[in-house]
Order: structure tokens, then C-alpha cells, then sequence
């Protein structure tokens, strides 16, 4: 071997299998990996990783990509963050299997559950499919930065299926059951590398109603899951509000033993049930132990409101003054909300009563944070608007606008909706640490006007292992192979997460005393100029995928070697297995 593509040169190697790091050269050749240790072969461009980490590239199984990588070649803010490969089509919504007429109502579903512009998604998809095998050739012929793997979500399915009974929610018969059935097999024998639902009260369409698979009957889950046992392969993903939680679990759990494959469920801490998540993991250790193949997805930090004049939310959007001039530039408003007349006018309104949401909000100061630069994901309750504003003896709303108006109108404020019912993150660090849950939930893609917890891999890195003062850390080694190889291979993709002679070249190198996240902020690149948060990270030195390095320095390099993941992956044969790692 006289000459290989890539070496990167005496980084120390964070491997993705949870031993200890250990430095080493890295040779890349074809997009794979060819040797780690002692590199005598040169490569035709080399990368001197002195002080710097070497990680596996972030595998992140929870986005809501659909849209976007029908368009767009550069799967942000993902890619932009370390990931290399990413598992969209989650909690049931995305776009296929769609008929023509169906086209407007998944929009619907979409921009309701997800908060992605609808405008943006009708300009966007070019719907150049109807089947679910179509809509993965479609995304195939966009070369992307990254990886993209698909769910085959029931949303779309319910509806394509049994049309507007589907979407009303009414029971599916017999032959329906089976017609979903059989074109889940057809999608996983295609290369869908799951199957995801949702059956949470919280997901609704934008008109206000439930989406159409919320209380989906036994018999139909059970005919679905027959359709993922006949096709081999697939996980199962779900989201639920486990109002029944024993009848409910039970289903997951029947689910996963008709399927033969992988159930992983969302879990949260949510302030009305803040002691739900516990009974939940209790369950799911039981289940685990009888025997039972199922996982928590869980997030590493709250899922954080961004409230703000440029973002879909914040506590004054339902005050009749505020809703006057909501149509009108930021600089208009700022403009307007500055005039002391107007400020005494609004805050002296109530809310309107058909905003329950974000009348909810208006109330909870106590967990409303100025975000700061870097953002504090685990802010103290001392610093909160509440005490703050008890401090002053100030009307908290007054902080509010102040605190929106600042950076003319860019700000926002932190709200930590879930994960933060004690004012710490002890509970998710429970989460975490717990040997079935995986890391996910981090909705990239999704949410775009409101939530930008994408950056969550970076996260654990910064806050969990280096940062927190709040309480005890996460072991470094233990969080890369957590969002690496156990990602990874939890989804069916076991060529890559690991840093191994066979293993796909995917990887991050990382200044690990200078990573630190940026505050999010609304960028206007959506299609029709649609607004969307996105954030950036320093510290990511360059981001590796297949042997190309397509980040350095947190700038894109136009290398697009990403592509459309087709079904499970093979782990490399045993030659360019761990056994070889540091020949």
C-alpha cells in the first residue's frame, strides 16, 4: 500500500466501541477505511490531527428531513453539526406513498406536527413520485453532503390506503390491513429501514385536527407489524402519550415480538406527568429483560422553545396588539414595539382564548431563560424571568418584550417545554445513563420556526462531558460510542460509528478545548425565502463523509458524497474487522 486517498495524521482516536482512545494515523482509501495506527503509506491529501479528536460521524436516527432532501443537497443543520448519516421519516408524517390528491393534506400533516412552512413545501417537492419505492428514487438522484436513510411513515400510508376515512381516523378493514401490510413490505424490501407512527394527542395537522393515526386500532398496528416480520428487516418507531400506559406498552411490546425486529419509542419528562418517564423506564427494563427488542429514544437536553419576534412563538403572539402587526417586517415591528404607547397598550391586554399553547407560555416564567452566548441548556431557576423579575418587583411580561426586542428583534428566549420539570437535568441524565435507551429526539429539519435542538450531539460533548457545574458528568468515551456505533447498529447500519479497517470513512475531527455551539438564529433559505433556525458550532475541525471532507472549519467544501442508505448494512468482513483496528 504505497499510496491511499486520506491519512490523517497522529489524532487521538475516540473509536466508537467504548474503549479507551488511543493515538493513531487513519488511512482512508475508496471512501473506506483501510488502516488505523502506524500509516506508512502517504496519502494523496493529508490532515495533520495532532490535538485533535477522532470520532466516528454522529449517526443521528430522529430527523424529519423528508422535505428537504428532496431539494436540498446539504442536509443542515445536521451536516453542518458532524453528522454523517441521518434516519429521517419519523413519528408517522412524510410524503410517501402520496396520490395526487393527497398532495395538500400531507402538507397539512406536516407543517401541523412538524412546524415546517407549508409554503416552502409546496414550492419544494416536485412530487415526481407515488409510491414509496418512487419517493426513495427521487431522493436518490439529489447527491447530498451526507447519508440519508427513510421510514416508511403511517401517515401518508393511512391515507393513501383508505383515503379520507384514513385521514378521519376511522377504522381500517380487513383488506385495507392488509393492503398497508403489504406495501410496508414492498417499502423495506426497497430499502425503507423502518416503519415509524404516532399516536400522541400533541401531533395535529395545521388545521387543528388530530393526525389520521392518533388511537389507530390494535388490528392494524398488529397487520403492519406483519408486514415488517415479512419483509425481513426494519425497525419500528413510535410516538405515544401512553395515556393507558399499561394497555399501551403492551401494544409496543406485541408489536415488537409479531415484527421480530427493533421498537424504540419517544421518551420525555412532561410537566403535567413529570413522573411518567419513570414508569415508563421501569417497563421498558422489564420488557428488555424478558427478552423483549426495544429501546427509549431520548434527548440530551430539554426540547427548548426558542420564544422570539422572528420564531413561531412567544408569549404575546394571541394579544390583540401584537396580532395587529404579526404580518408586518421585523423591522416594522421592532420599530413599533419600541413606541412606549404601544408597549403599555399590549402589556396591559389578556390573551386571546384560542392560543391555549401559547397562553401556556404567557404564564410559565419560571422556566423562561435569556439563552446567552454559548447557550445554556441547563439554565438555574434563579436566573429565570420569574425571579429575575421578583427581584425588580417588575411585571415579568415587561423582561418579555425587553428581553425580544434586543439585537433588533433577532433575540430569544429559552424555554425548556420538557426534560425540565425540577429546573435541572438530572432526570435526563437518568435517561442517559440507562443501558436501553438511545439517543435521539434531536428533530432535525423539524420544528423550524420554533425548536433547534439539532445540535444535541455537540451537546454531549460540550455541556455533558467538559461543561456541567450542575451535576456529575458523562464518561467522553461512553457518549461517542453512544451516538456512533449504538446508533448506528440500533437501526440496521452496521458499516459505519466505528473507527475499523472495512468501516465506511465517516468521521469528525474534533478541537475539543474550542468546540462550543453558537446561539441558534433564523436564517430566510427555505424555498418562497421561508424562515428556519439554524445553528452553528466551533470546534469542528473537519467533517469526513466516505472519505471527503465536506466541513472544515464549519464551511462546507461542495463535496457531495452523501447518498440514499437502501436497507440494512452489513458489518465488514472479519479482515477489516475490530481485531484489525490498530494494524
Amino acid at each position: 500500500m504505497d499510496k491511499v486517498d486520506l491519512v490523517i495524521r497522529g489524532g487521538t482516536v475516540y473509536d466508537g466501541t467504548g474503549r479507551a482512545p488511543f493515538s493513531a494515523d487513519v488511512a482512508i482509501d475508496a471512501g473506506r477505511i483501510v488502516q488505523v495506527g502506524q500509516v506508512l503509506a502517504r496519502g494523496r491529501e493529508e490532515i495533520d490531527a495532532k490535538g485533535l479528536m477522532v470520532t466516528p460521524g454522529w449517526v443521528d436516527i430522529h430527523t424529519h428531513y423528508d422535505g428537504q432532501i428532496t431539494w436540498d443537497p446539504r442536509i443542515t443543520p445536521s451536516s453542518n453539526l458532524g453528522a454523517t448519516t441521518v434516519v429521517t421519516g419519523n413519528c408517522g408524517v412524510g410524503f410517501a406513498p402520496a396520490r395526487p390528491d393527497d398532495h395538500d393534506r400531507l402538507i397539512r400533516l406536516m407543517e401541523g406536527v412538524e412546524d415546517i412552512p407549508g409554503a416552502a413545501l409546496h414550492e419544494g417537492l416536485s412530487w415526481q413520485w407515488e409510491s414509496f419505492p418512487e419517493y426513495m428514487d427521487a431522493i436518490e438522484r439529489l447527491p447530498h453532503d451526507i447519508d440519508v436513510a427513510v421510514q416508511v411513515p403511517h401517515g401518508a400510508l393511512r391515507v393513501y390506503v383508505m383515503g379520507e376515512r384514513g385521514a378521519q381516523r376511522q377504522p381500517a378493514s380487513e383488506a385495507e390491513i392488509e393492503q398497508m401490510r403489504a406495501l410496508v413490505r414492498d417499502a423495506l424490501r426497497a430499502g425503507a429501514v423502518g416503519f415509524s407512527t404516532t399516536r400522541t394527542m400533541i401531533h395535529r395537522t395545521a388545521d387543528g385536527d388530530l393526525t389520521p393515526t392518533v388511537r389507530a386500532a390494535a388490528e392494524e398496528m398488529i397487520g403492519i407489524a406483519k408486514g415488517v416480520r415479512d419483509a425481513g428487516s426494519g425497525v419500528l418507531q413510535v410516538a405515544s402519550d401512553f395515556a393507558d400506559i399499561d394497555e399501551e406498552f403492551e401494544l409496543l411490546c406485541e408489536l415488537t415480538r409479531v415484527s421480530g425486529q427493533m421498537l424504540s419509542f419517544s421518551l420525555v419528562q412532561v410537566d403535567r406527568m413529570p413522573a411518567n418517564w419513570k414508569a415508563l423506564l421501569d417497563r421498558l427494563d422489564r420488557a428488555v429483560a424478558a427478552g423483549i427488542d426495544m429501546r427509549a429514544q431520548v434527548a440530551a437536553r430539554p426540547v427548548g422553545l426558542m420564544l422570539g419576534l422572528q420564531g413561531s412563538a412567544h408569549p404575546f403572539v394571541s394579544r390583540p396588539s401584537y396580532r395587529a402587526i404579526m404580518d408586518r417586517s421585523l423591522e416594522e415591528r421592532v420599530t413599533i414595539m419600541r413606541d412606549p404607547a404601544f408597549r403599555a397598550r399590549l402589556l396591559a391586554e389578556a390573551p386571546e382564548k384560542d392560543h391555549p399553547f401559547i397562553n401556556s407560555l404567557a404564564g410559565a416564567y419560571h422556566k423562561m431563560f435569556e439563552l446567552g452566548d454559548p447557550p445554556n441548556y441547563e439554565p438555574d431557576p434563579k436566573d429565570s424571568i420569574a425571579e429575575r423579575a421578583k427581584a425588580l418587583g417588575a411585571n415579568p411580561d415587561e423582561l418579555v418584550y425587553d428581553a425580544m426586542l434586543r439585537d433588533e428583534g433577532q433575540a430569544f428566549l429559552y424555554f425548556p417545554m420538557q426534560n425540565y420539570s425540577e429546573g435541572n437535568l438530572e432526570v435526563v441524565r437518568t435517561m442517559l445513563e440507562n443501558p436501553n435507551t438511545l439517543r435521539g429526539l434531536s428533530d432535525g429539519g423539524a420544528h423550524v420556526g420554533a425548536i433547534c435542538d439539532v445540535s444535541m450531539p455537540t451537546t454531549m460533548l460540550t455541556h455533558w462531558c467538559r461543561d456541567r457545574t450542575r451535576g456529575p458528568k458523562l464518561d467522553l468515551v461512553q457518549v461517542i460510542k453512544a451516538q456512533t456505533r449504538d446508533t448506528a447498529r440500533a437501526v440496521g447500519l452496521e458499516d459505519r460509528g466505528v473507527i475499523a479497517p472495512g468501516y465506511l470513512a465517516d468521521l469528525n475531527l474534533i478541537d475539543f478545548d474550542r468546540l462550543r455551539l453558537k446561539p441558534p438564529h433564523m436564517v430566510y433559505d427555505l424555498p418562497t425565502g421561508a424562515r428556519r433556525l439554524m445553528q452553528e458550532a466551533e470546534g469542528y475541525v473537519a467533517t469526513i463523509k466516505t472519505g471527503q471532507v465536506i466541513y472544515r472549519n464549519g464551511e462546507p467544501t461542495g463535496a457531495l458524497p452523501g447518498r440514499l442508505v437502501r436497507g440494512r448494512q452489513a458489518a465488514p468482513s472479519p479482515e477489516g474487522s475490530l481485531q484489525a483496528a490498530t494494524a
